[in-house]
Order: structure tokens, then sequence, then C-alpha cells
């Protein structure tokens, strides 16, 4: 690699980073206001938190970096144009191909970034957000005790916290317990303890007071007590058995369906995933073909190519809208399924064919080749 592609690369990089960045940061920040929202209402710690936001990068990142790619060879190829930086390397005898293979070699390794993302390190990522999500649900929902207001913990159970303090101490008790149809008991205590008694939650009070009302009979029983034990094993949310999601799955259960009756039901999503993942990639050269021929070939302008820039983003965006519309059709079309590889494949191939044949193309639509200096 030549200096002057060592340059080119070197800018390209910089620009891709950097708009990624700001692009993934963006998304992050509406991702994490759910997560938020989730992690508050669960009582989790702050450290649950970061967790899960780092774990929501691998998967979207994917789709990003088509897109910064696509940003950065606009931004940096324009600006090479504007400072007249193009036109010397055009006028040294480097034609479109040769401005262009930093660009392409670029895109190679974003690609190979993205299935890296698609096929192992995003769906890992899925699966263990989604394990911290149920961990959230089930674990930490269980010790979750609001100061000052009646908590709901299940039905017929109803606890008031009047303060919360270190490890699981409490004060100002009330219980009331309505779970038995016969009877209704209602403990108040002034302090209290929340513990973990194999693996079900429970609340130990002490030098309280209990109150029991028999249905049956009208009698109400009076109990004072040095210590008592209220078991909560309804605030913990049970997560039964779910039929896992496509996007955390490896690749090998998209490959080759299970006989599992959920997974023939929706083998249709399934086979969606596979090509999502496969074809999705492959917008990284795609995407760097449609920018470079909108910048490389033609005449060098000073003044920018503005209407140039815009047709190639409005190019980008119906490309990868029709990939992803192909992709979920050939889910349920097998057939339709080498017209999304033809989809992101083509741009490439007539890309690279058009900025080797750009003169010839212009002298059989009766337009003159511009030269290297331009205007």
């Amino acid at each position: 690699m030549n200096q002057i592609s060592r340059y080119l690369l070197r800018n390209l990089t910089v620009a891709t980073v950097f708009v990624t960045a700001g692009l993934s940061v963006a998304i992050w920040l509406t991702q994490s206001m759910r997560l938020v929202q989730l992690v508050v209402e669960g009582g989790a710690p702050l450290s649950m938190f970061f967790r899960l936001a780092i774990l929501t990068f691998p998967t979207f990142l994917y789709l990003v970096l088509p897109v910064g790619l696509l940003a950065a060879v606009l931004f940096t190829y324009n600006r090479l144009t504007m400072d007249s930086e193009l036109v010397v390397m055009r006028a040294a005898g480097l034609g479109p191909l040769a401005l262009a293979r930093p660009a392409l070699l670029l895109s190679v390794v974003v690609a190979l970034i993205c299935y890296a993302l698609t096929i192992s390190i995003g769906p890992a990522a899925q699966r263990e957000m989604i394990r911290l999500r149920n961990e959230v649900r089930s674990e930490y929902t269980a010790v979750l005790l609001r100061e000052g207001t009646f908590n709901d913990v299940g039905p017929g159970l109803t606890v008031y916290v009047r303060d919360r303090g270190r490890n699981g101490e409490l004060s100002g008790l009330l219980i009331h317990d309505v779970r038995s149809p016969e009877e209704a008991t209602t403990v108040i205590a002034d302090r209290g303890m929340l513990v973990d008694g194999d693996g079900a939650p429970r609340v130990v009070v002490f030098n309280g007071t209990q109150l029991k009302f028999h249905e049956a009979t009208g009698k109400l029983e009076w109990l004072e007590f040095d210590r008592y034990a209220v078991d909560l094993q309804s605030l913990r949310k049970e997560l039964g058995q779910r039929w896992p999601d496509p996007r955390e799955r490896p690749l090998g259960q998209l490959l080759h369906i299970s006989a599992d009756p959920l997974d023939q039901q929706f083998a249709s999503r399934l086979r969606a995933e596979l090509h999502s993942r496969l074809s999705m990639p492959l917008l990284a050269p795609a995407f760097t073909v449609l920018a470079l021929c909108a910048l490389l070939p033609g005449e060098f302008s000073r003044r920018g190519r503005t209407r140039r820039i815009a047709a190639a983003a409005v190019a980008a965006l119906v490309l990868e809208s029709a990939v992803l519309g192909v992709a979920n059709l050939a889910g349920k079309t097998p057939p339709l399924t080498p017209l999304l590889y033809l989809l992101v494949l083509a741009p490439v191939a007539g890309g690279l064919w058009y900025m080797k044949q750009w003169r010839r193309m212009r002298r059989l639509l009766g337009r003159p080749a511009a030269t290297a200096e331009g205007h």
C-alpha cells in the first residue's frame, strides 16, 4: 500500500470511528431509558444497569457500522475534493479504482466485524441480556419493598414499611395477610429484617403483635411475640419456559431448525433471522461502492457535490429497506432468498464496473470526459 492509500485509509478509519460512535451513543441513550425503568422498578443495583447497557451495543452495532462507513466515505472524499487533494491525486495518474481501494479495503474489514457481531457476539450478548432482565424481574423484584407505601406483594398479601435501612433492616412494619379464606392475619411490629432463606424471601419481625380474625366464628385472636416470620414467596416472579427469540439463537439453530413444534410453527421467523444475519454485513461494501460512485467518477468541482451525496444517501436508505423487507419475505417464501443476496451484491459489482468504465459510458451518452483539473 503506497503513501496515498495509507493517507486515505487513515482518514476514512478515523471518520468511520467517530461517526459510528456518535450514532451508537444516540441509539444507546434511547435504549437506556427502557433499561433505567426496568432496573428502577426491579430494585436492582446500579451495576446491573451498566451491565445491561454494555450488552446492548453488540445488538445494534452491526446496523450502525455500515451507515457510519457510508457517512465517513461521503464526508472524507467530498472534503478531499473541496480541498483539491483528489484533483492532485488524479493528476498524478490515480484513477477512480485506485482512489477507491482504501475505502473498499475498509469496507471488507467492517463487513467482517459485522459478521462477527451477527454470528457470534450479538446473539451471545442478546442471550445474556435476556438472562439479566429475567434476573431483575425474578430476583431483585423479590426484595423490593418501597418505603412509605402499601406494597401489594401478592394475592391477598400487603406489606407496609415506614423506613428501610441497610442490610435489609425494616422499621414500622404492618403486614396484612388474607391469603387464607378462613382467616385474616395482621402483624404489627416496630422493626424487622428482610432475609432470603432457602431461596424464598421472608420478613422476620421482632417484638410485635399478631391479630388473627376467624371468618367463620367472628372471633379475634391477639398474640404478642418476640419473633415472627412471614413468607413472601409471592414476591418472587417465577418465569416459566419460553420460546427462545431468534435473535439470541446460535447460527447452528438457525441453519438446522429443530423438530420442536414451536420451532416448526415459527420456522419463517428463524429463516428470516438467518438470512438477515448473513446479508446485513454485506451492506458495508454496498454502501461504500454507492458513495464512491457518487464522488469519484466524473468531473471534480470545488463547489461540492451535494446532489450526488444526497442521491447516494437515499440509494443506501432504499437498499437497506429493501434488504430488510426481502429478508422477511425470504423467510416465508424461500425461493426469494437469491434475490436478497442479489440486492446486496449487485451494487458492488455494478459500481466497480461503472468506476472502471465511466469514461466509455460518458462517450456513449455523448458527453465529453472531464479532465483531472475539473472546474
